[in-house]
């Protein structure tokens, strides 16, 4: 039998009715809770008192779009009865604390299984909950770094190119957390019972290889950086600088579409013959890094757009939502005074959507305290499961 109260009407998207709670953290672990917000889950964010993490305005950060935040002191006498009372009408739990933290402030996985059995427990850290380095701290940086992952970016000469921090935070940690949550949540809605999804950003990552290391294996992969097809190794898969200072990106792996961007490139059929000696490959990237610096990146941009040439404009973060192609996509939204990417990915019957700005420190405790039937959000004094 369902604790729930009735629901109110179903949210957009694919994962309407989905109850989640969040506890406040940083990087992963909220976007994870974001994209499942982004796809109708009702998300609520326990936020505690005091400054925002890492001073960022909250009405400005993203990742908290599309859900609802309540304040809860999770160290005060009544705070984990509080939350407890949270996590017996939710499906999911994200949280992103250090092993250990979560059971010493009483709300860890014993606590909120006990509570609620059906309950999917994520856990998302960059080391994982066990192993040597598991209680020490680290950023996506170093989480990329032991896994081979950094290692793969940046010239053969020169030193590694951190990407952000997409490839482990977002990519390795966020992204597996969510598939390792709809998974659990599927076999507890199949079978009736919950458990823990341990998402260490560190096993994310290196998965995230497995092709690379099936090439390794088989001797098609060399483990150095810039050697290799996909690695910026080959002429014709890399990033060159144009007149002007932009740069342009070229994919053109296959023949058929290296024979259309070398020609529109202006290459000679001698220079362009040079694909098929790798011995010779230095001289190729020599012509077309040559040919590239005769233009601006405007300039090739209009070459290039609607061919099969695999070329493509290297833009940035302001310059990305103005794109045709992403334009038409609707791939950016301008929602509640922000440009911003829209919910992806997209679904034909239960399509995702913004439906909420970033969402402000306690604004919705109220709310939700009225929606989940959780009193104790406004009187502590209200939990039946208080500790007195």
């Amino acid at each position: 039998m369902s604790n729930r109260p009735p629901q109110a009407p179903a949210a957009p998207g694919p994962l309407a009715g989905v109850r989640v709670v969040e506890l406040a953290g940083i990087g992963p672990g909220p976007f994870a809770a974001m994209l499942l917000a982004d796809l109708g889950a009702d998300v609520v964010r326990v936020d505690r008192p005091g400054a925002p993490a890492l001073g960022i305005d909250p009405a400005t950060d993203l990742t908290n779009r599309n859900k609802r935040s309540v304040l809860v002191d999770l160290k005060s006498p009544h705070g984990p009865a509080t939350v407890l009372d949270l996590v017996e009408r939710a499906d999911l739990l994200i949280e992103g604390y250090r092993p250990g933290v979560a059971e010493r402030l009483g709300v860890g996985p014993r606590e909120c299984l006990d509570r609620n059995p059906r309950l999917v427990y994520g856990r998302m850290t960059g080391w994982g909950q066990e192993g040597p380095l598991a209680a020490t701290a680290g950023h996506d940086i170093g989480y990329i770094a032991i896994t081979g992952a950094l290692g793969l970016a940046g010239p053969a000469d020169g030193d590694p190119a951190a990407p952000a921090n997409l490839l482990g935070d977002y990519a390795g940690g966020s992204l597996y957390l969510v598939t390792g949550l709809l998974a659990a949540l599927h076999h507890a809605r199949e079978h009736g019972r919950g458990q823990v999804v341990d998402a260490a950003i560190v096993d994310g990552t290196a998965h995230l290889g497995t092709m690379l290391h099936g090439m390794l294996a088989a001797g098609t992969w060399q483990d150095r950086r810039a050697g290799n097809l996909l690695d910026g190794g080959a002429p014709f898969y890399g990033v060159y600088p144009t007149a002007g200072g932009g740069h342009m990106a070229v994919g053109a792996l296959e023949q058929r579409f290296y024979d259309t961007f070398a020609e529109l490139l202006g290459l000679t059929a001698d220079q362009a013959a040079l694909r098929d000696d790798p011995a010779r490959w230095p001289e190729l990237r020599a012509a077309v890094a040559a040919r590239f610096l005769t233009r601006t990146r405007e300039e090739w941009t209009a070459v290039f757009t609607g061919t099969d040439a695999c070329a493509a404009p290297v833009l940035s973060l302001t310059e990305a939502p103005l794109h045709p192609h992403l334009a038409a996509r609707g791939t950016f939204t301008e929602a509640y005074g922000t440009t911003q990417p829209a919910p992806a990915p997209r679904f034909s019957a239960t399509p995702a959507a913004l439906r909420r700005p970033p969402a402000l420190p306690g604004a919705h405790t109220a709310e939700v305290a009225r929606d989940w039937d959780t009193p104790a959000l406004t009187d502590p004094a209200a939990s039946p499961h208080r500790k007195v």
